[in-house]
């Protein structure tokens, strides 16, 4: 592999200055994570508010419970003893449970919180252990429930599991039948292009799929497989069991909630008043809390002392809320908001890897943090890579083509490529016979028109007809230009889908499984080897 730092645009201008220049926006987050300062506090302050989280060894005993099913490896249970021990600290990232663990980019986010647990132990000369979070309480189906891959026509399909309910419930409590998990893995063998590996691909995910009752499950099985040598713990923060631990969280998150909720406020506008957009929504009477009712997660706002939904399905008191979550804890989930601070008060987290999306919208938590009595994390921004095959970068060399180009004038460069193919010099030869038509034409239209006045009118409709038929053949003759160079352009569709399907950066479309398939099941382990980064550098692998 050959390894090439390539920047690649952020959507967010806030997570661009985090990564840049922290000065800016320091105020809107904990220590900064690049220096030896920042992770000695963070240790010292963890070592103090041990009593501010969950007890450790009962919040283990739910773990090893989780990952016996779904993760049973003896290097994680290596890790669930490490944790167990005062001392130990976590680096935590986490993501929804995508079909056959969706895009690139979750893969990297593991890699990331391995790579950077190992770096911060040996820093810190303390244990330190990998946890993924398994956002298994998010209800958004539609966004995990499908994957990318490339078919060799240079054409992306999509593999999409159905909902049969149609309930906007959590997606761990969202089952899938068996002949569901056979659709997907039929219609996965039909996507994967034919390949050495492809037998073992199946097989994994066969394995994966097979007795499991929902979309996580067979993602913590997938994740298991690629990485729990590495002794990456798994939590799902739908698994029920954790939420009866969680009590004593909500019960402040509900108790505080109108304190909460001014200072997420608060932070909104001071990240607003810094010229940058706020990335989630911060509702002004929102709870910031989720609670599932008859199978539907319905999020809560807060008028007073009431709790209800949009749509007044529930309604409830403080009180009564309150007496709901010490009997039914299962019906409460955090929401974009709550979750870091749940996090922070499951787990001694060192620091938390996130996605650029993500750090800009932790800068809304930084007040609520302290509302608690808690401090922000280190923030970690996850290591990012596009991969790159030895045919694509010979094309991209061939066409003189950089990674920039193709993020950001790919089309334009391809048109100028075409234009010096076109030996009839198409476009100016066209443009040059519409000046010397119009030039000819116009003055007979008026001379027209001054004999008889409909003529004018008629001419000028007759001029923009003939006009419209030389756009015509002009087009046709391109389209005649590209077929003479259909094979090229072809080329160019490959660079581009490859890099930047639909407009999006490579690893926020396509799945792990499509490049294992090209390279092996040992793809990843190849990854892991990739030294450790945290600057947020995206990278590109040429492989």
């Amino acid at each position: 592999m050959n390894i090439v730092p390539e920047p690649l645009s952020l959507a967010s201008r806030l997570a661009q200055d985090y990564i840049h220049h922290f000065e800016r926006v320091s105020g809107f987050y904990g220590e900064d994570h690049r220096s030896e300062h920042g992770y000695a506090e963070r240790v010292k302050w963890l070592d103090l508010s041990e009593d501010k989280r969950v007890q450790r060894k009962v919040l283990v005993d739910c773990l090893r419970t989780y990952n016996q099913l779904h993760n049973d490896h003896p290097a994680v249970h290596t890790s669930l003893q490490l944790l167990e021990q005062p001392g130990t600290v976590t680096m935590v990232g986490g993501q929804q449970s995508g079909l056959f663990t969706g895009p690139l980019l979750v893969i990297y986010k593991a890699i990331t919180v391995i790579q950077a647990a190992r770096e911060a132990e040996e820093r810190l000369n303390r244990p330190v252990v990998p946890v993924f979070w398994i956002a298994g309480e998010d209800h958004d189906w539609d966004e995990v429930n499908h994957t990318f891959f490339l078919r060799q026509d240079q054409q992306i399909s999509k593999i999409k599991l159905d909902a049969k309910d149609g309930l906007r419930t959590s997606v761990s409590y969202t089952g899938v039948a068996e002949e569901d998990w056979n659709l997907m893995l039929s219609e996965l063998q039909t996507k994967l292009s034919d390949s050495e590996y492809k037998a073992d691909i199946l097989k994994l995910a066969r394995d994966a799929c097979n007795g499991s009752r929902g979309l996580s499950e067979a993602f913590a099985k997938l994740i298991n497989r690629l990485f729990g040598k590495y002794g990456l713990i798994l939590l799902d923060s739908a698994d029920p069991g954790l939420r009866a631990l969680e009590v004593p969280v909500f019960e402040s998150l509900i108790t505080h909630n109108e304190t909460l909720g001014l200072s997420y406020q608060l932070a909104a506008r001071d990240i607003k008043g810094l010229g940058y957009d706020v990335q989630a929504d911060v509702s002004e009477n929102g709870a910031n809390l989720f609670y599932l009712h008859e199978g539907r997660r319905l999020l809560l706002y807060r008028e007073g002392n009431v709790f209800s939904d949009r749509k007044g399905m529930v309604t409830l008191t403080e009180q009564e809320l309150l007496r709901d979550l010490h009997a039914h804890p299962e019906r409460f989930s955090n929401n974009v908001l709550t979750r870091p601070i749940m996090q922070d008060c499951l787990l001694p987290v060192l620091g938390t890897i996130l996605g650029p999306g993500e750090i800009s919208y932790w800068a809304i938590t930084r007040y609520a943090f302290a509302d608690l009595g808690l401090q922000m994390p280190l923030i970690i921004p996850r290591m990012s890579f596009s991969i790159v095959d030895g045919t694509v970068h010979k094309l991209m060399e061939k066409y003189e083509i950089s990674f920039e180009d193709v993020q950001n004038r790919l089309d334009k460069k391809r048109e100028t490529w075409l234009a010096s193919k076109d030996e009839l010099n198409l476009e100016d030869r066209f443009s040059k016979t519409r000046e010397q038509f119009e030039a000819l034409y116009q003055p007979l239209i008026e001379d027209l028109g001054r004999m008889q006045s409909g003529l004018l009118k008629l001419g000028l409709t007759n001029k923009d007809k003939i006009l419209e038929q030389m756009d015509y053949l002009l087009s046709k003759s391109r389209n005649a230009l590209e077929q003479q160079h259909e094979a090229a352009l072809a080329q160019w569709k490959r660079i581009e889908q490859t890099l930047l399907p639909e407009g999006k950066p490579q690893e926020r479309v396509y799945n792990i499984l499509e490049y294992m398939n090209r390279y092996g099941l040992n793809l990843v382990d190849s990854l892991m080897e990739i030294p450790y980064e945290s600057s947020g550098i995206h990278r590109v692998v040429y492989v």
